[in-house]
């Protein structure tokens, strides 16, 4: 007479694992960055706008602020993330405690210079840090100590054991701004350079005469500092 039955429950569509959503944020983020890394180079970090950066990455304007805090945030990790992308495995070995401060240096120099004969960052990376150095922001602060400042510091010790010096006396400082000098000078110079030698390719049987001869140049003036001719 009575239908005892139970109507069958409604079915909740289960909710998106965590992993997939953890996924789909990534991709966010990772589209950010990179739309984002076009914005900040083509018009500098004051001129860019979020709304422009989220048309470019497909994502909704919260989102930056959702992952990244604010403009400013985003543009830090854009900026860290060049950084980041220009170290090399070869970079990371020169930095080996194990090693003697000549082998240190040498190993700084080749990693650098060498890097230029294989770098596949998209152009945008340079236009960016370019602008950076032309118009520095506070995110410039952040960057330097994460990413460079490890490098200069492991070379201000390496300098400072040959030549008999502190790593923070001005001689040390002096001398490490010279043999980073000489890298940047390849990196930022190149077309100049290619206009004035035509034969300078940078292949990298020429950069290894270049990162020995950096190299060379370098360690002779330490070693002369380092035997007490001139302490400054």
């Amino acid at each position: 007479m009575f239908d005892m039955s139970r109507p069958a429950p409604k079915r909740i569509p289960s909710a998106a694992p965590p992993r997939a959503k953890h996924k789909a944020a990534d991709l966010t983020r990772d589209k950010l960055i990179e739309a984002a890394g076009h914005v900040f180079a083509e018009r500098g970090y004051r001129a860019a706008t979020i709304r422009e950066i989220c048309r470019c990455a497909g994502a909704n304007v919260a989102a930056v602020n959702y992952t990244f805090g604010d403009k400013m945030g985003l543009y830090t990790e854009v900026l860290r993330h060049s950084v980041h992308a220009a170290q090399t495995a070869a970079m990371s070995a020169a930095l080996g405690s194990n090693l003697s401060p000549e082998e240190t240096i040498r190993g700084v120099i080749r990693a650098r210079l060498m890097s230029m004969g294989h770098e596949k960052q998209p152009d945008w990376h340079f236009r960016l840090v370019m602008h950076e150095f032309s118009e520095p922001t506070a995110a410039m602060g952040r960057v330097v100590d994460e990413g460079m400042r490890p490098i200069y510091d492991r070379m201000r010790k390496a300098v400072g054991e040959i030549i008999g010096l502190p790593p923070d006396h001005e001689t040390t400082r002096l001398s490490i701004n010279s043999i980073m000098g000489q890298i940047l000078f390849y990196k930022f110079s190149l077309p100049v350079l290619m206009h004035l030698q035509p034969e300078l390719k940078l292949t990298p049987k020429q950069l290894e005469r270049v990162s020995e001869h950096v190299a060379e140049f370098s360690l002779a003036y330490l070693t002369k500092v380092g035997q007490g001719k001139n302490h400054g």
